[in-house]
């Protein structure tokens, strides 16, 4: 555990297996944490993980300006976390909000980029319209997290149809992810609604055709939304491969951990056995 001064910002970082050679940086999604990842980084003990908690959510100081939660902070942020640690190259990996700035830091850094990982992830919104929508959507949601509170936004958010599949899982789990968000503080969700939410972000379509690294997309087949934009970033990408782990929803890493971790390690051995020959 690591608490780093990142552009004015305490930033909390996790880290699990140190000593490991290969390195794996990581970003949770939306209400999120470096918690996140503790059961990756125990299922993979021969490559270092690293969590961020990302700006607003977690350990990590909340800024007091919306214009500090954009995307371009959050991309220069990793960056900085990057440099602090000395990492010159690694693999990035993303769940949904986090594989947005994964995404968007890739396209920004590519000289820093192995190869780049994205769970339940997305490019953006492809026009100004759809982001607009968002944007309207996104700030009435920011509101009402202010208005009422981190209880009653939980509430509602545990709720919503995509999270529908992990109303299965058993309930000491479905404790710890409730756990997870209701850690969170309601100014740096409504912050991140924002300043990063889907719709206020550039689109990132039209620069999946520029990505020379490999990307692995992984997306649960339950969750059809995900699923299809998957397949249409996959018809864009030059070096890519698509993963769908059945009976699964948006959350992938807590559905089916133990084949997320297995997904995840044959891809960094794979990729480590083409690059020795």
């Amino acid at each position: 555990m690591a608490k780093l001064m990142i552009r004015g910002l305490e930033t909390y970082v996790e880290i699990w297996n140190e000593e490991a050679q290969q390195t794996l940086v990581a970003l949770h999604g939306f209400t999120g944490s470096t918690a996140t990842w503790r059961n990756l980084g125990e299922a993979l003990p021969n490559v270092r993980v690293i969590a961020i908690d990302l700006i607003g959510h977690g350990r990590t100081a909340i800024p007091q300006l919306i214009s500090r939660f954009s995307m371009q902070e959050q991309i220069q942020d990793v960056e900085e976390v990057c440099c602090q640690l000395q990492l010159k190259k690694f693999t990035l990996l993303g769940y949904s909000m986090g594989g947005r700035i994964a995404l968007s830091y890739a396209i920004s850094y590519p000289e820093r980029v192995d190869q780049l990982i994205l769970e339940s992830a997305s490019p953006g919104l492809r026009t100004l319209q759809e982001r607009s929508e968002r944007c309207e959507k996104d700030n009435a949601l920011a509101e009402k997290i202010v208005r009422n509170g981190l209880l009653s936004f939980v509430n509602a958010w545990e709720n919503i149809p995509m999270f529908e599949s992990q109303k299965r899982l058993p309930r000491s789990l479905q404790e710890a992810i409730r756990a997870e968000r209701l850690s969170q503080k309601k100014e740096g969700l409504a912050g991140s609604l924002r300043g990063i939410g889907t719709g206020v972000q550039p689109s990132n379509w039209l620069s999946l055709t520029k990505l020379e690294f490999p990307v692995l997309l992984i997306t649960g087949s339950l969750d059809e939304k995900f699923c299809k934009i998957a397949l249409e970033m996959k018809a864009l990408l030059n070096i890519v491969k698509h993963k769908t782990v059945n009976d699964a929803g948006h959350a992938i890493h807590v559905e089916n951990p133990a084949e997320f971790a297995t997904i995840v390690e044959e891809y960094l051995t794979s990729f480590n056995t083409n690059e020795r020959s």
